[in-house]
């Protein structure tokens, strides 16, 4: 498994922007897709953005395409989210996660195996 450590979330008005950043430890990042997730409150987890293991490829929730860009630096281990024109509605603890060894890129909870602890991004109307 992948160690994975979350950081950048916040408190900001709507229309506004963060970046989420997480860090990966070992040697075999580039062998894994990476995903970000959310969580509300009351509310079951759901899939935001998902990249391939060479960041060729991205994926994203209808909720969030346009306004959120997923992608990853195999150098630094790292994979980001840059939020852009959040809403009160994009409010939730934000979840990095990482896929098995060379396996392809889900949009599926359940097909990842590492998990990051998440970070609270917060939205004020």
């Amino acid at each position: 498994q992948v160690q994975l450590v979350e950081s950048g979330g916040g408190l900001v008005q709507a229309g506004g922007s963060l970046r989420l950043s997480c860090a990966a430890s070992g040697r075999t990042f580039s062998t894994h897709p990476m995903a970000w997730f959310r969580q509300a409150p009351g509310k079951e987890r759901e899939f935001v953005a998902a990249i391939s293991r060479s960041g060729g490829n991205t994926y994203y929730a209808d909720s969030v395409k346009g306004r959120f860009t997923i992608s990853r630096d195999n150098v630094k281990n790292t994979v980001y989210l840059q939020m852009n024109s959040l809403k009160p509605e994009d409010t939730a603890v934000y979840y990095c996660a990482a896929g098995g060894h060379w396996t392809s890129t889900s949009l599926n909870h359940r097909d990842y195996d590492s998990w990051g602890q998440g970070t609270q991004v917060t939205v004020s109307s």
